[in-house]
Formats: structure tokens, sequence, C-alpha cells
């Protein structure tokens, strides 16, 4: 199998489209279980194995037998490109995160009048407040939509782990909103006070 492998990609590194055939048939249905494993999503794990595929096609020159089987190879490929979508989404979730995105996770309910009453601006606020490990958590658990086992997954910790993250990230950000919500009042009412009586323009004690 190993050798097949290694002449059809040979093949296909001089345009042989036959031969990439045969490669494809062997190796598709791996690199779509690996692109699953890791992503957790059947849509995502079908793009990024096609992307795999056409990689494999357009480097196939660039293989080298002492650094590897082929199926090693392709692997590799695969398994790097699964590992930049999940980066691209956490950090596209990252930047931007929508109040409306936000929904409890099962097991771990969050206020929502808390949520979608603040703006853009105070969810990014508290969110840069977390920890790196709790705003990578509840940014995959209530934008990304991932359940707290495939976070687990995901990245490679306990569930426990995860459930313990996005518990303490969700209190830092209640205290967060509090804090902010506080603060907005205070103003409010200090501004209401210098508008009132004995406080216009001009006006003497």
């Amino acid at each position: 199998m190993a050798e097949d492998l290694r002449r059809f990609l040979a093949l296909s590194a001089r345009g042989d489209e036959a031969a990439f055939e045969l490669l494809y048939r062997a190796v598709a249905g791996p690199v779509y279980g690996l692109a699953l494993r890791t992503l957790r999503n059947p849509v995502h794990a079908e793009e990024v194995a096609q992307e795999v595929l056409l990689e494999v096609w357009r480097a196939a020159a660039a293989y080298r037998p002492e650094r590897g089987s082929v199926m090693t190879w392709v692997l590799t490929i695969a398994h790097h490109r699964a590992v930049d979508r999940v980066r691209s989404a956490r950090a596209a979730a990252e930047r931007d995160l929508r109040v409306a995105s936000l929904e409890p996770v099962e097991g771990d309910p969050l206020d929502e009048q808390v949520v979608r009453s603040l703006d853009q601006l105070r969810v990014r606020s508290a969110l840069a407040g977390l920890s790196g490990v709790q705003r990578e958590a509840v940014v995959l658990a209530y934008y990304g939509g991932y359940s707290q086992r495939e976070i687990a997954h995901l990245l490679d910790v306990p569930l426990g782990t995860v459930k313990t993250r996005i518990r303490d990230g969700l209190s830092r950000l209640r205290t967060a909103f509090a804090l902010d919500s506080d603060r907005s009042g205070s103003m409010k009412v200090l501004a209401a006070s210098r508008s009132g009586p004995g406080h216009e323009a001009g006006a003497k004690p």
C-alpha cells in the first residue's frame, strides 16, 4: 500500500490525473476523519479535507520519502490545516463577538438579561479582563457554539477543567458587567445633579 501511494503521488506530481484519483480514494477517508476529530463539525471537516487534497495535488513534487510515508505526509498537512481552521475561528469569534450570538451552554446558564443588555464594546472590554484560558473557553462556548465536551476535546483538556474555566469566566464577566453598570448609573446621577436647580450656567450658590 505504501509503495502504491508513493507511486501515485510521483505520477500526480507529473500531472497524471488518473493517478491522483487513485491517491485521492486512498487518503480522502483518513484525511476527513482527522479533520472531523479536530473540528467536530462535518461541514468544516469536509471543507478542510478538500483544501488538503487540493494542496496535495499542487505540492506533490515537494514530497520527500526520507521524511516519512505518503500517508504521514498527507495527514500532517491535514492536521496543520485543521488546527489553522480552529485558530482562525477562535480569532474571528473574539474579533466579531456579538451579544446576540451569546447563547447559554447546557448546564451552565448565563443570565440573558445581563448579556443582551450589553453593547459590543462592553462585551469586548469584559472579555479582555478574563485570563487567556477563560476567554478561550467562553468564546468557544458562547460564540463558537461548541459543547463543553467538544471544547475539552478541541483543547485537549479534561471536561472538568473546561467547566471550571467557563464558570470562573462567567463569574468574572458578571462582576465586570455589574461594575460597569454601577459606574454608568453614578455618571447619570452626577450629570443630573449638575443640570439641576442652582447649577445653571452663571448661577451662584
